[in-house]
């Protein structure tokens, strides 16, 4: 069986590491730079980098920034924000991504996902979903949790899936930045649509979060933001408690 993946993210704004709640009220949390190589000196196992305006403000990616965060980690580093085309996801593996996640970009045109597959190889495209669960129905969103669209998470994470995905990045906006687990029901329904490995997001408050999210929700990794940035768990003491509770993680 694969080890299950701890990923870091770094949600940035204005050259800053920035962490809300339900996708609102950002606050600062560091260097990005610093942040990553801490969390790579820590034992993480991949690094996500979230540019989280870009695709609202109508921007690219700082590459600038990329390019030092690359060069201070030796794990694995997914690049998001402001990708549109195949000249984009050029730049910022040029600049040390080893991944590019697109959001906004793949539900406006889809063809995207299977453009990137085909001349970078499946692995290096996440395809993040955000969505938000309303009476019973997961809704996607758009622009950084802005625009509702009218494709829902199950269909539209199943067809990604089919044009050449390597990953699913989904995160919960009912779930995120509050702290009291991921959408572990979701999650699991995911997995078993899915080929691909599922990156869960949203809703770290504890160890337990983990645990619950590799047992219950049948997630391949768990992405998670604040609880690391403001020091509430440490990387090396989670997969320790994990490797007790016999989830296989590397150590």
């Amino acid at each position: 069986m694969l080890a299950k993946r701890i990923i870091p993210c770094l949600d940035i704004k204005d050259g800053k590491t920035v962490k809300g709640t339900n996708f609102e009220n950002l606050r600062n949390a560091g260097d990005p730079v610093e942040l990553g190589k801490l969390y790579s000196d820590q034992g993480a196992d991949e690094l996500t980098f979230l540019d989280i305006t870009a695709s609202f403000e109508g921007r690219k990616t700082f590459t600038d920034m990329v390019k030092k965060v690359a060069a201070n980690i030796s794990i694995p580093f997914t690049v998001g924000g402001g990708i549109n085309e195949l000249k984009d996801v050029e730049r910022l593996l040029s600049a040390g991504a080893d991944k590019v996640s697109i959001n906004s970009s793949a539900i406006k045109n889809p063809q995207l996902i299977e453009d990137i597959a085909k001349n970078f190889g499946q692995q290096v495209c996440v395809v993040a979903i955000d969505a938000k669960e309303r009476n019973g129905i997961w809704k996607c969103y758009l622009n950084g949790g802005r625009v509702e669209t009218d494709k829902t998470l199950f269909d539209w994470a199943h067809e990604a899936n089919e044009r050449g995905a390597g990953e699913i990045l989904f995160t919960s906006m009912n779930h995120d930045g509050v702290k009291e687990g991921y959408a572990n029901e979701a999650l699991a329904r995911l997995s078993d649509i899915l080929s691909i490995p599922l990156i869960a997001s949203g809703g770290a408050g504890c160890m337990e979060d983990f645990y619950d999210t590799f047992n219950e929700g049948k997630a391949d990794a768990a992405l998670a933001a604040s609880v690391f940035h403001f020091g509430e768990i440490k990387i090396p003491e989670l997969k320790e408690y994990l490797c007790s509770r016999n989830i296989n993680v590397r150590i």
